[in-house]
Order: structure tokens, then sequence, then C-alpha cells
């Protein structure tokens, strides 16, 4: 099954699961009580650090959940904060946060962890998806910088992006035209 945040990210072959991480588990974690799936794949836009240009397309099973407060050194948790798929060498990290990045100096710090981009909901869906023992991806498309300027990027180009990630989704055959 495909699924997607929603809001300005609905597709007509995609089942909306919510914004953020707490709404995204709850919707997610409803539909496989009572409607277990065999596969996941969440598509989404996704901000990039820095290393990724806009309208770049890229597919991870691996997901982050660090806050801000981490680079300085002003909070912990006792979760485990990084999802990685072992079966793959290097793979794109996606950070999950409530919060949007708007500052090249964090942007940068999460490139020295090897985090490339964000997404607001991947953490929580790959929680998900590892609790109910089934396989997940995610497919993103880039549209925006994580700069003081992010917002307005990605309303400038999260129309185009959805129709290229259709496009890339058609070409590899996971969904049909």
């Amino acid at each position: 099954m495909i699924i997607s945040a929603g809001n300005k990210e609905i597709f007509d072959f995609a089942y909306p699961i919510g914004i953020g991480m707490i709404e995204s588990a709850i919707n997610l974690t409803r539909l496989c009580l009572f409607n277990k799936q065999d596969y996941l794949i969440f598509i989404g836009s996704a901000g990039s650090y820095g290393k990724l240009k806009i309208f770049d397309i890229f597919e991870t099973s691996s997901a982050s959940n660090i806050e801000h407060c981490f680079f300085k050194k002003e909070c912990y948790t006792p979760i485990d904060n990084i999802i990685k798929n072992e079966n793959v060498s290097r793979e794109t990290i996606v950070n999950s946060s409530n919060y949007i990045t708007t500052s090249t100096l964090l942007s940068k710090a999460y490139l020295h962890l090897g985090i490339d981009a964000e997404n607001m909901e991947f953490y929580s869906v790959l929680k998900v998806a590892k609790e109910f023992e089934i396989p997940v991806k995610g497919v993103f498309i880039v549209t925006n910088y994580c700069y003081e300027n992010a917002h307005s990027e990605y309303l400038k180009n999260i129309d185009k992006a959805k129709e290229k990630l259709k496009n890339y989704l058609i070409t590899k055959n996971y969904i049909k035209e």
C-alpha cells in the first residue's frame, strides 16, 4: 500500500495518514490494526540539509528522530532514535521532527551526522511498520532546502514535485498510469 501525509501531499493512489509524527503514527496504527498490509511505501516531500538538490528523488528505509537541542547537548533520549536498514551499506537517512529546520547552521550539523534530509512523518512510519512486521520504504522528492526560506520554497515547488514523484513511481512500476 502506498501512503502519504496528506494536506498538500494528496495523491489519488495514496492513503493519507496525517501530518507530523503523532497523527501519522495514530492513523497508520489504526490502518494496520484493521487492515494489515503486505508492504508500505511512504511517499512525500523532503527538505534537504544541503547535499541533495531540489527535485532529487531518493528511496530509503532509514530514519532518525533527532531534535535540535541534541546539538547543544541540552537533551537526551532513552529511545532508539535511529532506524537503519542493515542490509544497505550507505542509505540516505531522513530525520523526522514535528518542526521544520530553518537554520543552515543546524543543517550542517545534521549533515555532519550523515543525515541528508528531513520529513516530518517517516520515523513514525518506520516505527509502526516495524511493530507490525511490515516491510516499508520511503520514496521522497526534495522540495526545499532547510534554511530561512524553507516554507516559501516548499510552497513554490510542491506541485511540480508531486508530478515528478508520480512519474518516478510510474517508471519504477510502483503505480500504473
